[in-house]
């Protein structure tokens, strides 16, 4: 197999003929363990994203795919992409796994489903444009703003983003690979910033033999100048064949200690759910951690003691956790999570907290047309299986997806009606607020229509809110 010219497609010019005759050539009969042609894209939505997850299986040796006598780990990335389109070729219909043990399609759940009421007034002001793919923001305590830009620049502006800086990187400046959905990512500022001017931020490096994965960095502010550049956290392990679900944002606790979320890599595979990714606490994949912001772990983390743990996980079981914000007055972490097709999530983030991931989801499998609450993943409520126990999120999103980014408790005057109140950003053009009862559950929700990608939302030193969108653009709602 490994090298190719008997697998090559003997001349064929098509992926799928190509792939055909690589699966040929192997004499693996896939079929066998999927029992149905049709089962063989295991959720995946095209070539490349089942190329991924047969890369993941051989990673793992899931069904032996890894074992030399296969000739599957040999196989180049190319040689996996004209595979994939062959058993894509044979599948044309996405499969709709059974509902889980509950039978009754997520019925059974308590959590109540996000469904927009209210027409609340406001407006929005364009305060900046012309970023360049902006992820994250933070207000200095000087009031001007620090924007990261994914393909791995930060940009200062002004108080009144009259003007703006490009900041330079000094020897050594982290690696940063803008890929797919990877690149420079979060911002945070250290929480003592006026006297110790530290910036932290979230990003995708570079691993070997291709492989990527997302780390924690941090910089001193100095003039114009990003400084003393340190890697703090990465990663692991790195995965190749997948330029997604980094995650990732920071939130910095009252006690000084960092929060981190890291995506799955889109590794997890909830057609054919494992526990070698989200579910296993030996690595970082598809989990919230906690370090200390020199990267040290703190001793009361929930795993610390635990032989074989990864002892910055804090909780597990996570898809693509792109919000994370930790509340003070409530001593709460709020995070937002995509699903698949569906099943996005608010979560009160707890230790030790497994949320579920790949094995229950309101979501369902990509390419399900019409989505119901009986194709959900597990049957959707995060019911116990095989000895586990899991946490329901606050709520959800179903069956159409928000994409949610980051979230915001609000604490400003400037909406006092909404004091207290959740701000969930939506890639799909929307503001949600979400307002929860005095217990702290769901009370209910509205979308506020912003028609605009949503990348981060966050409360201004103004007492607005303010949104760094997909566009280039920040704007704030005022009333």
């Amino acid at each position: 197999m490994a090298g190719g010219s008997a697998v090559d497609g003997g001349g064929a010019t098509t992926a799928e003929a190509r792939g055909q005759a690589l699966y040929a050539a192997t004499g693996v009969d896939c079929i066998q363990c999927h029992n149905r042609p049709e089962t063989l894209r295991r959720d995946a939505v095209d070539a490349t994203m089942l190329a991924n997850r047969i890369a993941a299986a051989i990673a793992m040796n899931t069904g032996r795919m890894g074992d030399p006598q296969y000739g599957y780990a040999a196989l180049t990335r190319a040689q996996l992409m004209d595979l994939a389109a062959y058993l894509v070729s044979l599948a044309p219909v996405a499969p709709v796994p059974d509902a889980g043990p509950s039978g009754d399609g997520g019925t059974g759940s308590t959590v109540v489903q996000c469904t927009s009421t209210g027409s609340s007034s406001f407006r929005t002001e364009v305060v900046a444009t012309g970023l360049t793919s902006p992820w994250g923001m933070a207000f200095l305590p000087d009031q001007r703003i620090l924007v990261t830009q994914k393909p791995g620049t930060m940009v200062l502006l002004s108080a009144d983003a009259g003007t703006r800086t490009t900041l330079s990187w000094s020897v050594p400046a982290p690696d940063i690979i803008s890929a797919g959905q990877g690149g420079l990512l979060d911002v945070a500022l250290d929480p003592a910033f006026a006297t110790n001017p530290l910036v932290y931020f979230t990003y995708s490096e570079p691993g070997p033999n291709g492989s990527s994965g997302a780390a924690v960095g941090r910089a001193r502010l100095q003039g114009t100048s990003l400084v003393d550049f340190q890697r703090v956290f990465q990663q692991t392990p790195k995965l190749s064949f997948s330029e997604i679900h980094f995650g990732s944002r920071l939130a910095f606790r009252s006690d000084g200690t960092l929060f981190a979320s890291f995506g799955d890599r889109s590794y997890d595979d909830a057609s054919r759910a494992t526990m070698g990714f989200a579910q296993n606490v030996a690595n970082t994949v598809g989990k919230i951690i906690r370090i200390f912001p020199d990267g040290g772990i703190p001793p009361n983390n929930p795993f610390r003691n635990q032989a074989g743990a990864a002892p910055e996980v804090w909780s597990l079981g996570h898809r693509n956790p792109q919000g994370l914000t930790f509340d003070g007055p409530t001593s709460t972490l709020w995070s937002t999570e995509h699903g698949p097709q569906g099943g996005d999530e608010l979560n009160v983030i707890l230790p030790r907290a497994n949320y579920a991931w790949p094995l229950r989801s309101y979501g369902c499998p990509y390419g399900t047309n019409p989505p119901s609450n009986t194709c959900r993943y597990g049957g959707g409520a995060h019911l116990p299986v095989n000895g586990l126990t899991f946490t329901e999120p606050v709520t959800f999103w179903a069956p159409t997806s928000i994409a949610p980014s980051n979230v915001l408790v609000y604490r400003g005057a400037g909406f006092p009606n909404w004091n207290g109140h959740l701000f969930v950003g939506g890639l799909g053009g929307r503001l949600w607020r979400i307002e929860l009862t005095p217990a702290g559950a769901f009370a209910s929700c509205e979308a506020l229509v912003l028609n605009e990608r949503i990348r981060d939302v966050r409360q201004g030193p103004d007492g607005w809110i303010w949104v760094l969108t997909d566009s280039g653009s920040i704007r704030r709602l005022v009333l």
